[in-house]
């Protein structure tokens, strides 16, 4: 199918399914989830293309659960960080066929997992004040150059909003207005870098279904967390992700 066994394609749905419940009760994770488990049966650039029709699309649903209006108060408040998201996916999606992929895994899971355990133990890292506008434009560029690359840019983010103290309303909306819009902008990107072509994209708009299947039961889950419940959540599926690409960094390393 598409050039792709039809047992390939079935895992890959259920792989996509199951990103798709996580990203419905957490908020988050979909292109972790699908990169780093794509990663082991289909080549990169494949993994790549096939997560960002489903990324988009689910990332449309999320932003707008509560409402067009609360989407755009969102996107209003965190503009620094959208822009430079959308500009930075722009300057490293070229990248995405020449750069080491260990040296990308590495260099995002080692922070990740070091922010996720700090705010595990007990002790949460809280930006003051004055810092917030120069940690949002750095969060940015660094979730921006990533997800040219990668396709995942969620974590600096993540990080962006637990230190702020985000609600969980707050944080859900925020993640799925800036994911869509990195959505649009990887899918544009790559629309022109090759990766999404005439092979890859109709196998991308299949992913879809089982992406919006898996998120309607996480979202029905995520309404019966609360917040203690969804921080906690939240930050284990971080150290998961982030260990994850240690691991898959060292595998590959050189």
């Amino acid at each position: 199918m598409f050039g792709l066994d039809l047992q390939l394609v079935a895992l890959a749905a259920a792989v996509t399914f199951f990103a798709g419940f996580v990203k419905g009760a957490i908020g988050f994770a979909m292109p972790m989830i699908m990169m780093s488990a794509f990663g082991s049966f289909l080549p990169a650039p494949v993994a790549l293309a096939l997560l960002i029709l489903p990324t988009l699309v689910t990332n449309v649903q999320q932003a707008t659960r509560q409402g067009f209006g609360a989407a755009w108060e969102s996107a209003r408040r965190y503009q620094w960080h959208i822009g430079m998201v959308v500009l930075f996916i722009f300057v490293s999606a070229p990248f995405a066929r020449v750069l080491p992929a260990w040296v990308m895994y590495l260099a995002l899971g080692v922070p990740i997992v070091a922010f996720a355990l700090w705010q595990l133990s007990g002790r949460p890292l809280t930006l003051p004040i004055h810092h917030r506008r120069r940690a949002e434009i750095l969060s940015g560029i660094i979730g921006g150059l990533y997800g040219g690359i990668s396709g995942i840019w969620g974590p600096p983010l993540i990080v962006y909003l637990l230190s702020v103290g985000a609600t969980k309303l707050d944080q859900i909306r925020v993640q799925g207005v800036v994911f869509l819009l990195g959505a649009v902008a990887l899918t544009a990107a790559h629309l022109t870098s090759g990766v999404l072509n005439a092979q890859t994209l109709p196998l991308s708009a299949l992913m879809v279904i089982p992406a919006l299947a898996g998120m309607q039961l996480g979202f029905a889950l995520q309404d019966r967390m609360d917040v203690t419940q969804f921080r906690r959540w939240t930050l284990i599926l971080l150290v998961l992700t982030g260990a994850n690409l240690i691991r898959r960094a060292l595998t590959m390393g050189p």
